[in-house]
């Protein structure tokens, strides 16, 4: 070819002609060409997507994508590779005795495509689950990959490549099969839930007999397991499982309960300096049980009562020596600390669930030995047992390994501009460096991921409460301590979404800081219930809601409380704006009024399952009220018009006498009119408007969260593969606490 005039190199202008080729064919250059964008998308995808989160979660929306292009990946692929192995312009029958360096490629990709489709799969997992996707289905690719590399090669240097690259994608498979079905048969996780419900049942049965004698004493007297109940001796009955208490399969007394850290804490110089290794075990023995919530075996009365006591008795206390701020921060991390479980528990794609310095050692680096002394078998093999034979084979069959792909890259560069078919060669070679670059990427990032999770860090500090001191296992909590704490932490987020703007786009939806007031707030509205009585309605006396029976009434949706109120301080805040002075009474309820409004109006919008509400009943409460607004301010002052005039045309709505009753009671003329009251009693008295709006808003939220159905459980639980929503924290809070509102969908009085 012309554009490789720069040298004088046969091999090289064969191995040119060979890639090119294919695109010269006109019979299957559409395919071809589809195929090579296609595989580039998805690299590309896989690699940002590496890059933004760390290989950690995939959200609903790429892993939907990811899947769909890997379940057309291998058969297309497949037929592409087949007309690739043909002689071009010879007969169909007439295939080449060795694979052309189209199908070479072709087959490279097949390999490292099966690779990462790991990552996809392991995103797929069923509530009741960690196995995503059918096992027989990757057995049986990876056999096809295989009989592919085996009996397409006759250079025996070729096929010991090839072979080596797919020791990788089986190893891959069996490490992965073999953690799976370990998961599932493991008392301390697939099996745990029936196992810690009879823990939970028998230890609460001795702390009858033996009560705690003093509230300073809640957290150290503990019996919450964090680890080890799986080495207890157990029995399966009719009714579950009976464990004996006492007595290990050992001998020994391994299992680590929160009050066995928490006392450790107190004399001993490492946990004591840094109080949230001992809150994250707390989170981790929370994780466990909440779990059960989600897989059908739910916390029994008894249970919510005690944990309702530890929390807000004990770990509060414990953490209010800055004052009550302090304490529900502390609260709020305990419990975001323990969604972040339950989320990579469930959607994680790396084996987290399994951290222990003992699963680091043998994962991380004696399964690498492992595999290269597969491949150096493999090696031997392909070369009949003779190494010297099969090493220069190697060197001699495969011009990669001799500077060859950077040279052939020159080549055709070279010839980029005037060619069509060096172009799509160049996105050929380019695709293969990406795929290798993203798995070696994803192979050094898991590793990094693995041993700065707090699942790592919990075993670790397990192991550190029950065997002898060793200065190698505390230096190794400092370190990964020391690591995290220079890393950006992911605090509690709101979404902020007002239904007066015109954003209607789930990604453009800003978020801000959960305010400490709001934490503040809710701990205290979640402090006055007793865990037995369910939350009354927000239209009942004892709420402040009840003030304002414009606002509501006995047949309205939640969803229409939330957008009457969200409206109402949405003119509130026009017309009363926040201060921004801390030292202003209103500042803080303002500020918590405002914040929660927005955030109830998100869910209302974008994800109306996390409602009490029928899922069908919030969307048309929300489309009613859009559609209304709409024809108020026209189509152009919807979306483009001010602040200020949206604010004095929902002035003129609050102000329209309207004869018609039904027109009076929709959700925009309530909320308006709601707004033009709250304006003129803060004309009086702001900050008490605005603390009354505050508790409202805690009221609502603390309604929504307080879910003990399994439905919404398995929708908080689904939600959580897009982020954890400050709405499920709280759902996770209050399921402790056995707080509960009336399972009817209606807001009856």
């Amino acid at each position: 070819m012309e554009y490789c005039n720069f040298t004088n190199s046969n091999n090289i202008m064969v191995y040119v002609y060979n890639l090119t080729n294919s695109y010269n064919d006109q019979h299957n250059e559409v395919s071809i060409v589809a195929t090579s964008v296609g595989v580039l998308l998805i690299a590309a995808l896989l690699l940002t997507l590496d890059l933004l989160v760390g290989a950690a979660t995939l959200r609903p929306a790429a892993r939907f994508v990811l899947t769909s292009a890997f379940s057309l990946f291998l058969p297309v692929t497949s037929y592409l590779f087949s007309e690739a192995k043909k002689i071009p312009g010879a007969a169909d029958e007439e295939i080449n005795r060795e694979l052309p360096l189209r199908a070479r490629l072709i087959l490279v990709w097949m390999l490292l495509i099966e690779l990462l489709r790991r990552k996809v799969e392991g995103a797929v997992a069923g509530i009741k689950g960690r196995a995503a996707g059918r096992p027989a289905n990757r057995v049986g690719r990876a056999l096809f990959l295989g009989y592919l590399v085996f009996f397409n090669f006759a250079d025996a240097g070729r096929k010991a490549l090839f072979g080596v690259l797919w020791v990788v994608v089986a190893a891959k498979l069996v490490q992965r099969l073999t953690i799976l079905k370990f998961v599932k048969r493991s008392f301390a996780i697939g099996k745990n839930p029936p196992l810690l419900a009879a823990y939970m049942a028998q230890t609460l049965e001795e702390q009858k007999r033996h009560p705690r004698r003093d509230q300073e004493l809640l957290m150290s007297s503990c019996e919450y397991a964090v680890m080890g109940e799986e080495n207890l001796e157990k029995e399966a009955g009719p009714q579950g499982y009976h464990v004996d208490l006492h007595k290990t399969v050992n001998g020994e007394d391994t299992v680590v309960t929160v009050g066995r850290v928490w006392s450790l804490a107190e004399r001993d110089q490492m946990l004591g300096s840094n109080p949230k290794l001992k809150r994250l075990c707390l989170s981790f023995a929370l994780f466990k049980l909440l779990r059960r919530e989600v897989e059908e075996t739910p916390l029994t009365t008894a249970e919510t009562g005690d944990c309702r006591e530890l929390i807000f008795r004990g770990l509060c206390n414990d953490g209010a020596a800055d004052g009550q701020v302090t304490a529900a921060s502390t609260l709020f991390q305990v419990i975001h600390d323990e969604v972040s479980f339950v989320t990579e528990y469930y959607h994680s794609v790396i084996p987290v669930v399994l951290a222990s310095p003992f699963f680091l050692v043998v994962n991380y680096f004696l399964f690498p030995v492992i595999v290269l002394c597969l491949c150096f078998m493999t090696i031997v093999l392909c070369g009949n047992g003779s190494i010297g034979f099969i090493l220069d084979r190697i060197k001699n069959d495969n011009f990669a390994l001799n500077d060859g792909v950077w040279r052939m890259s020159r080549c055709i560069l070279s010839g980029v501009r005037t060619s069509p078919a060096a172009f799509f060669s160049v996105v050929d070679l380019f695709i293969t460096f990406l795929l290798f670059v993203t798995f070696l990427y994803e192979e050094a990032w898991e590793l990094v991921i693995f041993v700065l999770s707090n699942w790592l860090t919990v075993s670790m500090v397990c192991d550190y409460a029950v065997k002898p001191p060793n200065p190698l296992r505390s230096g190794g909590i400092r370190c990964i301590q020391w690591v995290r704490n220079r890393m950006s932490h992911c605090n509690l987020r709101l979404k902020q979404f007002s239904v007066l703007w015109f954003c209607r786009l789930p990604l453009m939806v800003p978020t801000v800081a959960v305010p400490k007031e709001a934490e503040q707030s809710i701990m205290e509205n979640l402090a006055t219930y007793d865990g037995v009585t369910p939350l009354s309605s927000l239209s009942a006396d004892r709420s402040t809601m009840a003030r304002y029976p414009l606002s509501h009434s006995q047949s309205d949706s939640v969803a229409e409380v939330i957008l009457t109120w969200h409206i109402a301080t949405s003119l509130l805040e026009v017309r009363f704006p926040p201060p921004p002075q801390k030292e202003v009474a209103s500042a803080s309820s303002s500020k918590v009024a405002t914040r929660l409004s927005r955030y109830c109006s998100y869910l209302v919008a974008f994800h109306p399952e996390m409602l009490p509400d029928d899922v069908d009943c919030a969307q048309r409460v929300y489309d009613t009220m859009t559609t209304e607004l709409k024809g108020e301010l026209g189509l152009k002052g919807y979306y483009f018009s001010t602040d200020a005039t949206r604010y004095e045309k929902m002035m003129a709505i609050a102000g329209r006498d309207d004869d018609d009753e039904a027109a009076a009671m929709t959700v925009l003329r309530k909320g308006a009119r709601l707004g033009k009251s709250l304006m003129d009693e803060a004309a009086g008295d702001e900050a008490a408007v605005w603390k009354r709006v505050a508790d409202v808003w805690t009221e609502i939220i603390v309604y929504i969260a307080s879910a003990k159905d399994a439905e919404q459980a398995r929708a908080h639980v689904l939600a959580l593969a897009r982020g954890a929503e400050f709405v499920t924290v709280l759902w996770a809070l209050v399921t402790h606490t056995g707080i509960i509102r009336p399972r009817r969908r209606v807001l009856a009085g």
